[in-house]
């Protein structure tokens, strides 16, 4: 299980790709991505995560609070089914931009 952060300086995005299952185990490396880049993009990559729990759920609330940015202005990508149906459930395509 892992984060890592892929920073595009010219585009200002940031691509965070996550591996495993998302969770509170992953609270201080996914904080560690974004803080300190209010005025970036991002891009959450979650082709390879399988389970994500209300831990990862909030996780993705305080980014989108600590970005302070407009509601679908974060795109959560490659998600799985499961996954999905759990963002979806969650309603957080209403604050995310879910592909």
């Amino acid at each position: 299980m892992s984060v890592e952060a892929q920073v595009d300086t010219s585009s200002r995005q940031v691509t965070i790709s996550i591996e495993g299952a998302f969770g509170f185990n992953l609270v201080q490396e996914f904080r560690r991505c974004y803080t300190e880049k209010k005025d970036y993009r991002f891009v959450i990559d979650l082709r390879k995560v399988d389970y994500i729990d209300s831990a990862g759920l909030g996780m993705l609330l305080n980014m989108h609070s600590y970005l302070d940015q407009d509601d679908g202005m974060i795109k959560i990508t490659n998600t799985l089914p499961q996954v999905r149906k759990i963002l979806t459930i969650s309603r957080f395509d209403k604050k995310f931009y879910i592909e």
